[in-house]
């Protein structure tokens, strides 16, 4: 058996929602270990060079990342395969741009250009509430912060707004019916909607019911909804679609009529 890390991934491996092509290389850049899961992140060189197009090959992702001209949540990252997940904000100084990552309605990392003054909080899922030493208590985050001396109530499952300078807790949504959340997982990913009661299963997974501004609604585990802000407003700004997923034939019928405009 194998020791130590592993180092490599081979290209028809990787996560399809990274949207790398089979025939341009064998491998593909593996995460580095961090705050996000393997199969839930993208390695910043993707955003780079897939996304952004700002280099045209890995040695020159690696030119811009080595060079400090990265933040991810306010802090330089010089690791060119470093994991960004969901929430994650993304500044380039250089270029005064600012993202956060998002998803589409297909479950794919989107780039959502925000601006200076959003990009200063990002909203944190609150995974695990415990004490520690001396009766401290602290949050376990979706993005592996520790924060100490939460709000008293401040439960798992609410979300957190983290201000990036300072590590701290600004304000705090409830999972509640009726607050707005996102899906993160499932076959639901990235559509947009309001809680309308959960299932709680002894034993099992919480299901929890969800209904979108169209009146469609779905059933996803609890585990997935992240909610986005209290009430039916949310804390972030959102992505051209608003978490609202079309058939196939609406996005047909939406490009042909783009194309007659």
């Amino acid at each position: 058996m194998a020791r130590g890390p592993k180092r490599h991934l081979k290209r028809i491996a990787a996560p399809k929602h990274w949207m790398l092509d089979k025939l341009t290389g064998k491998f593909a850049p593996r995460p580095s270990t961090g705050p996000h899961k393997l199969r839930e992140c993208i390695p910043i060189m993707l955003l780079l060079r897939n996304r952004l197009k700002y280099s045209t090959n890995y040695a020159e992702s690696k030119v811009i990342m080595k060079s400090r001209n990265i933040k991810v949540d306010s802090k330089i990252r010089t690791d060119m395969r470093y994991p960004c997940g969901f929430q994650d904000v993304i500044t380039i100084e250089k270029t005064d741009e600012h993202f956060r990552l998002l998803h589409d309605t297909k479950g794919r990392f989107v780039m959502h250009r925000i601006t200076s003054q959003e990009a200063s909080y990002k909203l944190c899922r609150v995974k695990a509430l415990s004490t520690g030493v001396k009766g401290i208590p602290y949050v376990v985050t979706h993005d592996g912060r520790t924060i100490r001396f939460p709000d008293p109530l401040i439960k798992p499952n609410d979300t957190v707004k983290v201000d990036l300078a300072t590590n701290k807790i600004v304000e705090f949504a409830k999972f509640e019916v009726g607050n707005v959340v996102a899906i993160t997982g499932g076959h639901n990913v990235g559509r947009v909607g309001t809680i309308q009661h959960t299932e709680k299963h002894p034993g099992s997974h919480n299901i929890v019911h969800v209904k979108d501004k169209t009146g469609a609604s779905w059933a996803t585990r609890q585990s997935n909804v992240f909610v986005l802000g209290t009430g039916k407003q949310p804390a972030i700004s959102l992505p051209r679609n608003k978490g609202i997923k079309h058939t196939i034939i609406e996005e047909a019928n939406r490009r042909a009529q783009k194309a007659g405009k």
